[in-house]
C-alpha cells in the first residue's frame, strides 16, 4: 500500500468528544469516524487490525472444536418472551416492528436464536457436545454511549455457545473456552486477568470476565497477591467484619445533628469513626421503595443488591420519593420502619451501638443495635476494597482497573429448559441440554490494545494485530535515486509476503515521521540521501523507539528475521 492511496486522513488536534487514549488516537490516526452517538465507521487501517483479531479468534475457536455459522441480527420477540428476557433488557433493546405489526428486536445477544436452532435439529446424545459460534454485529441502545468503541451501540462480537449432555461436559467446554480466551488475548499482546464475575442479564451461575488491565478501565477488580483469586468488585466477597464488638448494648439516645446529611459530616460532628455509623440507602426496585443498610465506611455493590432483590430495574430513589414515604432525606434510619422492605449487608448484624438516622430532620440515634429494627433479608451487599485479606488465603487483595474484553458463562439449563431444547440419553430418557455462552468484544479488544500500547506520539501496535508491519520512508521525495531504492525495497518486502507501506507522499519529513508514529507501524525503515551515500539505512522499532543502522544489503534480511521472531512470517 502507498500512503498516497491509503484512505487514512490523520488529524493534528485531539477531537473534543474523545475522552480516552484509544478513542483519541483512532480518530487522529484516521481509523475511526463517528456516524451517530455510539455508532462508528471503521476506516481501512482499523478494519485491517480488526480482521487480524478476528482471525486469531477464529483460529482458537476452531482449535477448541467450534463451528462457525451466521445468525440473523433481526430476532422475533416471541423467542425472547418465551425465555423471559423480553423485558429484562428494558430500554437497552432496539425493538422494531415489521409492516404487519409483528415485534422483533435487533439482537443484543443470540441465546434465544441458537437455542431454538439446536432444539429443532438435535435429538440424541450422540449429537453432543456441540460448540457453535459466530462473529457478528450486536445492538444495544446504551443510555450513555462513550469512550469510542468501549461503550458503543453497534459493536462486533464473537459469541460461541456450547451444548453438552451433562455438567461434566459443560466443565470441559468451559475449560476449553477459558484456555482459548487466554490464548487469544495473549496473542493479541494484552496484559489481562480472568476474574470471577456476575452473569448479569445473560444469566446462569458461574462466570469469568477477561479484563485488559488499564487505568482507563470502567471496571474495578481485586486480586490476591499470593493466590490466583481475582474478582470484579461487583461480586468479590469477604467474611463480614463488625464494629463495636465486645461492647454491651446501650440505651438508645436521640441527638441533634444539624446540617449533617452525609456519613462524613455525621462522623466529624460526633467525632466518631465512620464504621460506627449505620448507612441507610434508598432504592426503587421494580417500582417499589427499599432501604439498604451498610456500615458507614462501606460502598454498596448494586449488582449484589439487584441479585438479592431479583429485580429488573434498580435506581436510587429521588428526594421526592423518599419524602412521599414520610422519611427525612439525609436522616433516614431503620428504627421504627414498618412498611418498607429493608435489606442489610452481612456486616450490619455485627454492628454494636451504631449511630443511625432518626427519621427526623437534623437528628440521629445513638446505640442502635440489630434487635432494634426489622430486616427482611441479610446478604453480602458491599464492595470489597483493596487492602482487605483474601477470602481464600492470608494474602492481601490488590486493586486494579480493567476493560472487559470477554466473558464466559455457565448457562446450564437457563435457556434449554424454557425453550425446550432437549435430547434423549442412552436410556431413552429426555434431558435438558446443558449450555454455556462465551463472548468477546472485537472492537473493545482493539481499543483495549491501544489503551495499553501507546505513548505521547501515537499507537504502539503488537506485530500480530498491526494494520501493516513495516513502513518504508524515503526522506527526500525529490531524490530520484533515493526514491528508486525505496521502491525496490518496498517491492522486495511485498514479494516476501510482508505487509508493507511505502510513504510516497510529497510531504515534509516531519509529517511523514509523525504520521508513522501516530499510526504505529511496528517497523520503520528510513532512507535518506546521506545514509544512502554510505550504503546504510535506519530501522526504528516502534515498541521501544530504538533506531539501528544497517547496510542496505542487510536491511530486508533483518526485517524478515524480526517478523519471523514475532510470528508474522512462516
Amino acid at each position: 500500500m502507498r500512503t498516497s492511496s491509503l484512505f487514512a486522513p490523520t488529524l493534528r488536534e485531539v477531537p473534543a468528544e474523545a475522552e480516552i487514549a484509544s478513542h483519541q488516537l483512532m480518530l487522529r490516526a484516521g481509523m475511526l469516524r463517528k456516524v451517530a452517538s455510539g455508532i462508528y465507521t471503521y476506516m481501512p487501517l482499523a478494519w485491517r487490525s480488526m480482521n487480524k483479531i478476528i482471525e486469531i479468534i477464529r483460529e482458537e475457536m476452531d482449535a477448541a472444536g467450534g463451528q462457525e455459522l451466521a445468525m440473523p441480527a433481526v430476532q422475533p420477540a416471541e423467542w425472547w418472551q418465551q425465555s423471559g428476557r423480553w423485558d429484562v433488557y428494558g430500554a437497552e433493546m432496539w425493538r422494531i416492528q415489521d409492516r404487519h405489526g409483528r415485534d422483533f428486536c435487533l439482537g443484543p445477544t443470540h441465546e434465544e436464536v441458537i437455542t431454538t436452532l439446536v432444539r429443532n435439529d438435535v435429538r440424541s446424545y450422540k449429537q453432543l457436545p456441540l460448540r457453535l459460534y459466530q462473529i457478528q454485529a450486536k445492538y444495544r441502545d446504551e443510555r450513555r454511549p462513550r469512550f469510542g468503541l468501549m461503550r458503543s451501540r453497534e459493536f462486533l462480537m464473537k459469541d460461541l455457545y456450547s451444548f453438552d449432555k451433562d455438567e461434566a461436559g459443560l466443565e470441559e467446554s468451559y475449560a476449553l473456552m477459558y484456555q482459548a480466551y487466554s490464548n487469544i488475548f495473549s496473542r493479541c499482546g494484552l496484559d489481562f486477568r480472568a476474574v470471577e464475575a456476575d452473569s448479569g442479564a445473560i444469566g446462569g451461575t458461574g462466570s469469568h470476565e477477561f479484563m485488559a488491565l488499564a487505568a482507563s478501565g470502567e471496571s474495578a477488580i481485586v486480586y490476591c497477591d499470593k493466590c490466583n483469586y481475582a474478582a470484579s468488585v461487583e461480586i468479590a466477597s469477604h467474611p463480614p467484619v463488625g464494629s463495636g464488638l465486645g461492647e454491651t448494648p446501650g440505651k438508645q439516645k436521640t441527638v441533634s445533628t444539624p446540617n449533617c446529611r452525609s456519613i462524613e459530616e455525621v462522623a466529624v460532628f460526633l467525632n466518631m469513626p465512620t464504621d460506627r455509623i449505620l448507612k441507610t440507602l434508598c432504592y426503587v426496585a421494580d417500582g417499589k421503595l427499599v432501604l439498604v443498610l451498610l456500615r458507614g465506611d462501606r460502598q454498596l455493590s448494586e449488582v449484589k443488591l439487584k441479585n438479592a432483590l431479583d429485580c429488573l430495574e434498580l435506581n436510587l430513589a429521588g428526594e421526592e420519593t423518599v419524602t412521599a414515604f414520610g422519611l427525612a432525606a439525609g436522616y433516614i434510619g431503620p428504627v421504627g420502619i414498618e412498611k418498607i422492605k429493608i435489606l442489610a449487608d452481612a456486616e450490619v448484624p455485627l454492628m454494636v451501638n451504631a449511630v443511625a438516622g432518626a427519621n427526623q430532620e437534623g437528628k440521629h440515634i445513638f446505640n442502635v443495635n440489630y434487635a432494634d429494627y426489622k430486616v427482611d433479608k441479610v446478604a453480602d451487599l458491599r464492595e470489597v476494597e483493596p487492602g482487605e485479606t483474601c477470602p481464600y488465603c492470608d494474602g492481601i487483595l490488590q486493586g486494579a482497573r480493567g476493560i472487559e474484553v470477554g466473558q464466559v458463562f455457565k448457562l446450564r439449563e437457563k435457556y434449554s429448559e424454557k425453550l425446550r431444547a432437549c435430547y434423549t440419553n442412552e436410556n431413552s430418557e429426555e434431558k435438558n441440554i446443558i449450555m454455556g455462552c462465551y463472548g468477546i468484544g472485537v472492537g473493545r479488544t482493539l481499543a483495549a490494545i491501544i489503551e495499553q500500547k501507546h505513548d505521547e506520539y501515537g499507537i504502539i501496535w503488537p506485530f500480530a494485530v498491526a494494520p501493516y508491519q513495516v513502513i518504508v520512508v524515503p526522506v527526500n521525495d525529490k531524490d530520484e535515486e533515493l526514491m528508486q531504492v525505496a521502491e525496490d525495497m518496498y517491492a522486495t518486502l511485498l514479494k516476501n509476503k510482508v505487509e508493507a507501506v511505502l510513504e510516497d507522499r510529497k510531504e515534509r519529513p516531519g509529517v511523514k515521521f509523525n504520521d508513522a508514529d501516530l499510526v504505529g507501524y511496528p517497523l520503520r525503515i528510513t532512507l535518506s540521501s546521506k545514509k544512502l551515500a554510505a550504503g546504510m539505512v535506519e530501522i526504528k522499532t516502534r515498541r521501544d523507539n530504538k533506531v539501528i543502522e544497517l547496510p542496505i544489503t542487510e536491511a530486508i534480511s533483518w526485517v524478515l528475521v524480526k517478523l519471523k521472531e514475532e510470528g508474522c512470517l512462516k
